[in-house]
């Protein structure tokens, strides 16, 4: 039996209106960015935590616009969604050092999107040595750090490099 602690995860088990609508369109709506893990709000797309990492700061670029192709998108919004992706890299650096980045797209259901209709970017930190015998014997992946404490970090960086322009 495979036993592996992930308290963040019954909030979305007990919540009783499973996703009616596109969380991706609805978070940057409910102005609660905290709770949302949302980090940085630009004028076409957005930063946020994946609340179900691949890692620790396993962040999303979004746009705020609901596609599922990039060629629904205009190239003002193809560029901020690369200009939050280099920012988040960026940041990433600063405060969790990784070593080296995955970065991609799953685009489409048959591609693994977990949300196929609302096109994001995946910014997935890596370490050298970062892939364990957890995966390898068990396919579990163990995440050493709660999102709350990795959106703090995060955006308390974001907060000091605003102040310091």
């Amino acid at each position: 039996m495979k036993r592996i602690w992930a308290p963040w995860r019954m909030k979305y088990i007990l919540k009783k209106d499973k996703e009616q609508t596109c969380l991706f369109c609805r978070k940057p709506k409910e102005n609660r960015d905290e709770e949302n893990y949302l980090l940085v709000r630009g004028e076409t797309s957005f930063l946020m935590l994946n609340t179900y990492p691949y890692s620790n700061g396993h962040l999303l670029v979004v746009p705020y616009k609901h596609v599922s192709r990039l060629d629904n998108l205009e190239g003002r919004e193809l560029l901020e969604l690369m200009m939050l992706t280099r920012k988040a890299t960026e940041l990433l650096e600063k405060v969790i050092q990784p070593q080296g980045f995955n970065i991609g797209m799953n685009l489409g259901k048959v591609a693994g999107a977990g949300i196929a209709d609302h096109l994001h970017l995946h910014i997935v930190p890596r370490w050298e040595g970062d892939t364990n015998f957890m995966p390898v014997v068990s396919e579990t992946k163990v995440i050493p750090e709660h999102l709350e404490t990795t959106y703090q970090k995060l955006k308390k960086t974001i907060e000091l490099h605003k102040n310091t322009k």
